[in-house]
């Protein structure tokens, strides 16, 4: 089955039993050290329609990832968890960058990267680790599993954004 992003204009919903959000509604993630939003994307990309499969059990990061992707031109499939990130993929063959977070329950970002490149359809698909969870050797674990980048939360909106043009151009 499909799962498309929130939209834009509608409001986050926090999952039950999960911590609350920040300054204005915005998760914890996005936002820097003083308790402000993270701050607009600077860098002015734009794509062409390209879809984007984020894999995130946290539906505030989809949402706010989802604000930013959109705005930059992105088309956005969601997926819960890994298990079911391996089934939208597997629905959507023109899925032309995974964004994957680490920490999951059930199956979690390196098992799931593992077991999607497996998958010879999508040996070449650029995914890019997300996580919050930035210890000393957790960038070689997620690029050892699969991934082909790693970008830490807080995500800064413009750094993701370049990281995900080189690896979606092919640079």
């Amino acid at each position: 089955r499909r799962r498309s992003a929130p939209p834009a204009g509608e409001p986050a919903r926090a999952l039950p039993g999960q911590g609350g959000t920040g300054a204005a509604g915005a998760p914890e993630e996005w936002q820097d050290g003083a308790g402000q939003e993270a701050p607009a994307p600077r860098v002015r990309l734009q794509f062409g329609g390209e879809k984007v499969l984020i894999v995130d059990d946290d539906i505030r990061n989809v949402f706010a990832l989802t604000s930013v992707l959109e705005q930059h031109g992105l088309s956005v499939l969601y997926a819960e968890n890994g298990r079911e990130g391996i089934e939208v993929l597997e629905q959507h063959d023109d899925v032309t960058v995974v964004l994957m977070d680490i920490m999951m329950p059930e199956m979690d970002g390196y098992a799931t990267t593992t077991a999607i490149r497996r998958m010879p359809q999508f040996a070449g698909l650029p995914i890019i680790a997300l996580t919050a969870k930035a210890m000393k050797g957790d960038r070689e674990k997620a690029i050892d599993s699969g991934a082909s980048d790693y970008v830490t939360k807080p995500v800064d909106p413009d750094h993701l954004l370049s990281v995900m043009e080189q690896w979606m151009r092919g640079e």
